[in-house]
């Protein structure tokens, strides 16, 4: 004590409890370091993101020198400390166990908790900085941290431990990326994060999902009156409309009706002209992945398709803004909706169209009816009910009370929904 004061002693234990924090700061900032933010800055030249991934890449040599230092500065504090205690105290009774205590106290607060607190919480910014100072102290203590790792090989071998391959992070699987973008909300606008979460969604959809169901196609009908078949021409709000005779089961084709239009405001059309322009129906197999099709669309240039099952009858109609409407949401278009919109009205109740998709009804109303087997309302009811039930006919299914407005040609056509009671 004659030879060092006790400000320098009490300076020198004050200076190895920061760097003993200056470690385990450290550690924490490494390991919370969001790795996909580190990697964009080392792509956009940061050298720092580019140190601390170099880092992360050799995991068991990183942790190694943390922890090497970190022991060595808190056994040299604890060492500092009871000097310091022991010099003041003398050898008491009491003097080791208030050191202990003293030594505790101020690794604690001082080289563990509050490093750890601060570098958690600003780890994206702490760890390309602190980089700068592992990656030398790496290069000047990796013969060391070389020969402890054979203890701790053998060590865990005694263990029967197989350790893997550190530095390497496990491929996130497509609901983990989808987890990953919805808590993103402050950073990915909401409109955005929207759309990836549909396009998460767009594989572990089928295109029976969002089709147009058979009831709801528009169809032309060659077999009609002429002057009627011309007037669906002319006030028809699609580009392309199917052509049969007499219902979809006997098609003819898909009609382009820019082709015509020459021809219709001549007054030339006739019905050998109309089939003439016909193109080919393209076929969709029934549970296709909506995601595929997609790509389908796209390699063989096509924007529609009929979805058949396996007796080949049509079940619907898909088209690509169908696909991208999944995606990005409804368009806004001249052409009039299929369905009105849908909410609870004031009194807690819903009027549902039977031909509605499931799908649709679970996310305007947020409900959960399963969507693993009928696609639309009037199926899920004629399955419930094994049968073609009557107007104003209640009935409970997935803790919503239901009753049945209409029904018409064999099917539901609306119903009533009551909001269940919070």
């Amino acid at each position: 004590m004659n030879e060092l004061p006790l400000a320098a002693l009490l300076g020198a234990l004050l200076l190895l409890l920061l760097l003993s924090g200056l470690f385990s700061g450290a550690e924490t900032a490494m390991m919370a370091a969001n790795r996909y933010r580190l990697r964009h800055r080392a792509q956009q030249g940061h050298r720092g993101a580019r140190l601390a991934l170099a880092l992360l890449d050799k995991t068991d040599q990183l942790m190694g020198l943390i922890l090497l230092g970190n022991t060595l500065l808190n056994a040299a504090a604890a060492t500092l400390t009871s000097y310091i205690v022991l010099a003041l105290l003398g050898a008491s009774k009491w003097a080791l166990e208030i050191g202990t205590l003293c030594t505790t106290f101020a690794v604690l607060i001082v080289a563990e908790i509050s490093p750890k607190v601060i570098c958690a919480t600003h780890a994206d910014r702490i760890a390309p900085i602190i980089s700068y100072l592992l990656t030398p102290l790496l290069r000047l203590a990796s013969p060391i941290i070389w020969f402890v790792n054979l203890f701790v090989r053998g060590f865990l071998k005694l263990l029967r431990l197989s350790p893997g391959p550190m530095g390497h992070e496990q491929p996130l699987t497509p609901e983990e990326l989808r987890t990953l973008v919805l808590e993103s909300s402050n950073f990915i606008p909401a409109k955005h994060r929207v759309i990836l979460s549909n396009l998460f969604e767009l594989n572990a959809i089928s295109v029976e999902d969002i089709m147009t169901p058979r009831s709801a196609i528009e169809i032309l009908d060659v077999e009609q009156p002429w002057n009627e078949v011309l007037q669906q021409l002319a006030t028809s709000h699609h580009s392309r409309i199917p052509v049969c005779r007499g219902s979809l089961d006997k098609l003819l084709g898909v009609l382009p009706l820019r082709r015509l239009l020459a021809e219709m405001h001549n007054d030339h059309l006739d019905e050998a002209t109309l089939l003439e322009s016909l193109q080919a129906p393209y076929y969709i197999p029934a549970g296709t992945a909506a995601f595929a099709q997609l790509t389908f669309f796209q390699e063989i240039r096509q924007r529609n398709g009929f979805i058949v099952d396996e007796y080949g009858e049509i079940l619907g109609l898909l088209t690509v803004d169908d696909i991208v409407e999944e995606i990005v949401g409804q368009f806004t278009t001249s052409i009039p909706n299929h369905f009105a919109g849908l909410a609870w009205d004031a009194n807690g109740s819903a009027i549902v169209e039977g031909s509605r998709p499931l799908r649709e009804i679970n996310r305007l109303l947020n409900l959960d009816f399963p969507t693993d087997g009928p696609k639309t309302l009037n199926g899920l009811i004629l399955e419930h009910f094994q049968d073609i039930p009557e107007t104003g006919v209640s009935f409970k299914m997935s803790g919503i009370a239901i009753e049945v407005l209409q029904t018409q040609d064999r099917s539901v056509k609306t119903a009533k929904f009551f909001r269940p009671q919070s």
